[in-house]
């Protein structure tokens, strides 16, 4: 007995090869609109409902940014699960060093509140950001008491009620994902083939599991920050505070880099990358101090008696001291949490990044137009798996020569997207010429739950 009928052919399945159709009316069974749409929705639900965007006091800043993180999802759905893993960890850490300041009622739903930069203090230029380093701070050096976190903005309750998730949203995503991987499985049990834009939709879900996963705890779409006042503190307090800033690309004062639009396509700053950028200054102030002594020390072996060019020296080392020492501005393309590169689980990590394009192999002997269009599909999967798994082996990626590896460092992602656009153009040009079975239906999916 056959279990598959095709309603949609004019011969039922046989071993005698069948034409290649182009558009198919749905007729009893699926068509070209059914499958094009039931796939649409489902890579719509698994980026849009798990974006949870920082918060911007612009509605239009706002709206903008959390396009940007859409189209992100959509051509590298790897990056934003990377990023809700960074976010995850830095939140982790940030609830593990307040617990004995908070009485352990820091959790991590605070912590995603101050990451996502919807803490911010008043400054007569307007506001700015509370980072997660500086409220930490701020609660170590006893200047803020955790007791008044409630005019702070950092109640559960209201950040709770600030919180748009949709619990609607969130079950139809997972009603529909669900019946989506049933259907495949389904499908691939009674010996019908996937098309090109199933193969595609799937290779979104596992990652969209992930990424929900990270941000199970992360408020979503809150539209105004909370804006507090600082407690008094003394110059020195205040000049440690201001140097935790890790940036003010997101303050609001008025300044050029804080209202272009290219702010909605940057990452959230995290606090490692404050920390590395501390090290790299440290770093150099110790070389500075340690060119100006050694100056110095030679001048004085060189001209025993020459007090004058001693003091010279002395007052060329002092200005080299308090010399303001600036890091060259860089194009940072990707920089990961150090405690993640180093751990044991990075190579699990990288893997799982590369499933993305791994999943679109599902789709190796499904029929292709043509069969160079074949062999650009299995090459452009080969390639987004390669490129991917090399890129995120570089710690940080900056846009500027540092040797033969700045090469493979930026050529990689750019590989990346290459054939992530070649893939996604072929998912919908195969539509003009597919295979005839992939329109074969079985007997569950006539059911009505099939237009979910």
């Amino acid at each position: 007995m056959n279990i598959a009928t095709c309603s949609n052919c004019t011969s039922s399945p046989s071993s005698v090869p069948r034409a290649l159709v182009g558009w198919v009316l749905e007729n009893s069974g699926r068509g070209t609109l059914s499958l094009i749409s039931t796939c649409l929705v489902t890579i719509f639900l698994c980026t849009w409902v798990v974006i949870h965007p920082r918060v911007y006091e612009r509605e239009l800043y706002a709206t903008l940014h959390k396009i940007a993180l859409f189209l992100k999802a959509i051509l590298a759905p790897e990056f934003i699960a990377v990023e809700g893993l960074q976010e995850w960890a830095q939140c982790r850490r940030m609830v593990k060093d307040c617990a004995t300041l908070t009485g352990s009622e820091f959790e991590l739903v605070h912590a995603f509140y101050v990451s996502m930069l919807a803490l911010r203090y008043r400054t007569p230029q307007g506001d700015r950001v509370i980072w997660p380093n500086q409220y930490t701070w701020l609660l170590q050096q006893n200047l803020i008491k955790w007791e008044g976190q409630a005019s702070w903005g950092l109640s559960v309750e209201r950040i709770r009620d600030q919180n748009k998730a949709d619990s609607v949203a969130k079950f139809i995503s997972f009603i529909q994902v669900s019946w989506f991987v049933a259907q495949s499985i389904m499908r691939t049990a009674h010996a019908l083939p996937l098309s090109q834009l199933e193969s595609m939709t799937l290779s979104y879900i596992p990652l969209f599991t992930v990424t929900y996963f990270f941000w199970w705890h992360k408020p979503r779409d809150i539209l105004s920050p909370s804006i507090v006042t600082l407690p008094d503190m003394s110059e020195e307090q205040e000049r440690i505070f201001k140097s935790m800033t890790i940036s003010n690309k997101f303050d609001n004062e008025g300044m050029e880099d804080q209202v272009t639009y290219w702010n909605i396509w940057y990452l959230t700053p995290r606090v490692f990358e404050k920390e590395a950028e501390d090290k790299i200054m440290r770093a150099l102030e110790q070389a500075a101090e340690k060119a100006a002594q050694t100056t110095t020390e030679r001048n004085a072996q060189a001209n025993p008696g020459a007090m004058h060019e001693n003091s010279i020296s002395k007052d060329k080392y002092q200005h080299i001291e308090h010399e303001p020492i600036k890091l060259p501005k860089e194009i940072v393309l990707s920089h990961w949490d150090p405690d993640l590169y180093r751990s044991k689980i990075w190579p699990a990590i990288c893997l799982f990044g590369a499933s993305f394009g791994a999943l679109h192999l599902i789709s190796w002997d499904t029929v292709f137009p043509t069969t160079v269009e074949l062999w650009l599909w299995r090459a452009s999967a080969f390639v987004s798996i390669l490129s991917l798994i090399i890129f995120i082996h570089f710690k940080k990626v900056v846009f500027r020569w540092g040797g033969p590896l700045t090469i493979i460092s930026l050529v990689s992602p750019g590989l990346y997207f290459v054939s992530r656009v070649v893939m996604i153009g072929q998912v919908f040009a195969a539509l003009r010429s597919e295979d005839p079975a992939i329109y074969d239906t079985y007997e569950v999916s006539t059911y009505w739950v099939h237009i979910l």
